[in-house]
């Protein structure tokens, strides 16, 4: 099966080394090709988030040209899958564009609902040992509607201690350009999810979005706290 990686923007400017060579790792020891198409850009979400619909439009002309070919379209994000699915109401009113922005939508999928709901694995042989809560993004939860692929992974990772996040579906904060334009109120939300994520007592915050991670993670290290946020493809990446 051939997945052409579509890795973002975080993952590209700040982990790559470890997200991106993860995701990479576990999709081939499932058994697939990885095609990694060099002229991907940003899907445009910070645009459209902001409003600014018609700059949008260039970028996912751009985005549609350069996956035209993939077969499917991998991310270890839920929040820029997202952002390729809400490309079709970009161009509702272009004929031209519409039907190759639905293709390239149906053909995207976040890393872990690629596995448990297209490859049908769930359990990918990972093993690693630490106690560990995980965050529920709004954009994969709510705009993707994901919410079990995760969890059905993590359940088979041998060694892991769960526990689960209190008040899991508030958001962290983060929100793209609401955490700029929202300072305060963005710093009191994460405040609140590192508080929820002291109660677990874990060791390790795991999530599938970095814009999360990274906002949460920042928090923790501002605190000075000694909790370690890990993306859920370098769990799923690591064995004995």
């Amino acid at each position: 099966m051939k997945v052409s990686l579509f890795l973002t923007c975080l993952a590209d400017a700040a982990y790559p080394a470890d997200v991106g060579r993860s995701t990479v790792e576990v999709l081939e020891r499932l058994g697939c090709e990885i095609d990694f198409p060099k002229n991907q850009t940003c899907c445009g979400q910070p645009a459209y988030n902001s409003g600014f619909h018609r700059e949008t439009r260039d970028v996912a002309k751009h985005m549609i040209r350069t996956f035209e070919h993939a077969d499917y379209i991998v991310s270890p994000s839920g929040s820029c899958v997202a952002m390729l699915k809400e490309y079709p109401h970009l161009f509702e009113d272009d004929p031209e564009w519409i039907g190759r922005a639905k293709k390239l939508a149906d053909k995207s999928y976040e890393l872990t609902q690629f596995i448990v709901n297209v490859l049908e694995v769930e359990d990918v042989g990972a093993e690693f040992e630490g106690k560990v809560t995980y965050h529920t993004s709004c954009h994969m939860t709510r705009l993707l509607g994901e919410r079990e692929a995760p969890m059905k992974l993590l359940k088979n990772v041998k060694g892991l201690n769960f526990t689960e996040l209190p008040n899991k579906q508030q958001c962290c904060g983060f929100g793209g350009t609401f955490s700029v334009k929202m300072l305060p109120i963005s710093e009191q939300m994460v405040d609140e999810k590192v508080q929820h994520i002291e109660e677990t007592n874990a060791d390790i915050l795991i999530g599938a979005d970095l814009g999360c991670l990274m906002n949460i993670g920042g928090r923790i290290d501002r605190q000075g706290k000694s909790v370690k946020v890990m993306h859920i493809a370098e769990i799923l990446n690591s064995q004995k």
